[in-house]
């Protein structure tokens, strides 16, 4: 499993013309990505690193701070350029795969006590962004 997190002072997703998840304050957006070898262990795992990620300001966490989350799927995190100039997907897992390990990782998050917003599914988002900094690190369990 792998993310890209940002620190932002807001973001939001959007499908259409509807707003899907947004958090209009300080806080993280996810990037996350799933890949075939994953299971609920990486989802548990990536839950608690998101949550404890010391990124906000002051060495600060979502745990420590309160702060939300905005969480949305993104298989092509697996993509591979390292051949021709159209990237492969063979290592992003299948849907039927991917999206209960979005949920169980956003599950996860609000279990223990974050607030947590996402994107949709499969659907052609829209992500929106203020970065703070920019501050952006990859995250893989």
């Amino acid at each position: 499993m792998r993310a890209v997190v940002t620190r932002v002072t807001r973001a939001r997703v959007t499908v259409g013309d509807e707003v899907v998840g947004e958090i209009d304050e300080p806080g993280l957006l996810v990037l996350l990505g799933v890949t075939h070898t994953d299971g609920v262990q990486q989802a548990v795992t990536m839950a608690r690193k998101l949550f404890e990620l010391r990124i906000l300001r002051d060495e600060q966490s979502c745990a420590t701070t309160g702060a939300p989350l905005l969480v949305v799927s993104q298989f092509t995190l697996y993509g591979d350029t390292r051949k021709g100039r159209r990237p492969s997907w063979t290592a992003a897992a299948r849907p039927e795969h991917a999206e209960p390990l979005v949920q169980a990782v956003t599950e996860d998050l609000l279990s223990r006590g974050a607030r947590v917003a996402t994107g949709r599914f499969r659907a052609a988002m829209a992500v929106e962004s203020v970065n703070d900094g920019p501050f952006t690190v990859m995250v893989e369990v």
